[in-house]
């Protein structure tokens, strides 16, 4: 099953997802994918093999990804070896894009793992990290990003402390793995 790791800006994901991953470590039902970015790996975030526009379009033309796109100026892909994984009924943990997740429900299993806070957390967040001025972070916290209809989705809310979020996503991770399982 592919599990598509989703959310708005300043949910946590990249905190939560991280504590999911180590506590899970050595645990074969799960894969974290690390994706391809043609970002730096100096330019921070989360860690992503980084390429360059060059590389990335040369893997892209080579089928090397499962699925790829483009945000924010940059491109981002998935690698295509996840396949093996599904086939295996591992549970594949990747962020990914709400632009990709119809087509990602048309080639995979897939859950989608909504990872949100409320609107004043979100807030707090993005005001916390210094990059946008106020104005910015309002128009960011207007836009209703919407999940495609028809897909399975598991919601966790991140409101309180980042172990407690933690343990709300390994919860919903489990669950994926004994669907996976019985699949």
């Amino acid at each position: 099953m592919l599990l598509a790791v989703v959310g708005p800006s300043g949910a946590g994901k990249d905190t939560l997802m991280g504590l999911a991953r180590a506590r899970l470590a050595g645990d074969a039902r799960f894969r974290f994918v690390q994706r391809a970015i043609t970002r730096p790996a100096e330019a921070g975030g989360e860690a992503h093999r980084a390429l360059d526009a060059a590389a990335f379009e040369a893997e892209r033309a080579a089928d090397a990804f499962a699925l790829w796109w483009g945000a924010h100026g940059l491109s981002y892909g998935i690698p295509r070896d996840i396949e093996a994984d599904i086939a295996l009924r591992r549970v594949v943990v990747a962020n990914l894009s709400r632009a990709v997740l119809a087509e990602a429900a048309a080639r995979y299993p897939l859950r989608v793992l909504n990872i949100t806070a409320p609107v004043a957390v979100l807030a707090a967040r993005l005001a916390a990290r210094g990059r946008e001025d106020a104005a910015d972070i309002a128009a960011r916290l207007a836009r209703e990003a919407t999940l495609p209809p028809g897909l399975d989705v598991a919601t966790v809310t991140n409101d309180t402390t980042p172990e407690d979020g933690a343990a709300r996503v390994i919860e919903a991770l489990s669950r994926a793995a004994e669907d996976a399982r019985r699949s």
